[in-house]
């Protein structure tokens, strides 16, 4: 059963139509939803965020639309840490066209996923630090400065922000090209010396620059983005396992179905039985280190 949390617990007054809550670890939290709307923006660690029964494994530079109909929860974190900016859109004073600068529930949940450069993390942070000391003042001033700071994010966002299959960045540090290049192959062998030889990167260096943002190493992220897609196809699709298997990056469909059991508990072919007929409940260990 789903919690559902209340701006009068999140929001300084009445009035204040926007707050930062940070969460500096983030935990475990159970499937909730609430009457505000919010931004995920995820600094570093990783985790597994359940968004309206779709698991998406998230680390740094992960950007989420939350709406008020949807309902989240977080999962296995491993050293998380994310700032959620909730807002209240019937207390926008404003003139803005708001829906377009923050995508509320007209738009596809695949719409309200982005994925941020690390040029784009360094610029948002000093923004929504600022907003962070602004929200938390009630004087009608203060309340104005607050939707205009959460309007210049808006913005910064709708820069920085890139497809999360995106095969490019606009001034892309290397792991930022890592990352969308794992997230390109999850249907084909990947292989870190070639890519960093393609790059002219240091692969030693790399796989340390990864932990340090991660707290994972690239095999064990590549396998939670193919298993989580498998557990996609698995609901939504009507593949076969075979072919489940060889779209998430399994040549052999019987090691697919070995590795997915482990994570998940349950083979791939039950899980899609399961999944029905238990209304879409899954419990997941995808995040345990190798």
């Amino acid at each position: 059963m789903s919690l559902r949390l209340f701006k009068n617990d999140f929001f300084l007054t009445g009035i204040n139509s926007v707050v930062v809550a940070e969460r500096h670890p983030q935990a475990d939290f159970p499937s909730h939803d609430h009457d505000f709307d919010e931004l995920v923006i995820v600094w570093r660690g990783n985790g597994l965020h359940i968004w309206n029964d779709i698991p998406y494994p998230i680390t740094c530079g992960d950007l989420f639309y939350i709406s008020s109909r949807d309902r989240h929860s977080y999962e296995s974190v491993n050293e998380l840490a994310l700032d959620n900016v909730l807002f209240c859109r019937e207390r926008f004073g404003l003139a803005a066209d708001w829906s377009q600068l923050l995508p509320d529930e007209n738009v596809s949940q695949e719409q309200r996923y982005w994925r941020l450069s690390t040029l784009g993390m360094s610029v948002l942070r000093d923004k929504v630090e600022e907003l962070a000391k602004e929200c938390m003042k009630s004087e009608p001033l203060s309340v104005q400065l607050s939707e205009a700071l959460l309007m210049q994010l808006a913005l910064l966002l709708l820069r920085f922000r890139q497809r999360p299959d995106s095969g490019a960045l606009p001034d892309a540090h290397q792991l930022d090209l890592l990352l969308m290049a794992l997230r390109a192959n999850i249907a084909e062998s990947f292989h870190l010396e070639t890519f960093c030889q393609q790059h002219a990167l240091n692969p030693r260096a790399l796989r340390s620059l990864f932990k340090q943002h991660t707290g994972m190493n690239v095999s064990h992220y590549l396998r939670q983005l193919r298993l989580c897609r498998a557990m996609s196809l698995l609901r939504y699709g009507s593949m076969t396992i075979s072919d489940v298997a060889a779209e998430c990056g399994f040549d052999d469909s019987n090691y697919f179905s070995v590795v997915f059991s482990r994570a998940c508990g349950v083979s791939p072919r039950d899980y899609r039985h399961r999944f029905i007929g238990q209304g879409g409940k899954i419990s997941l260990s995808l995040m345990t280190a190798e």
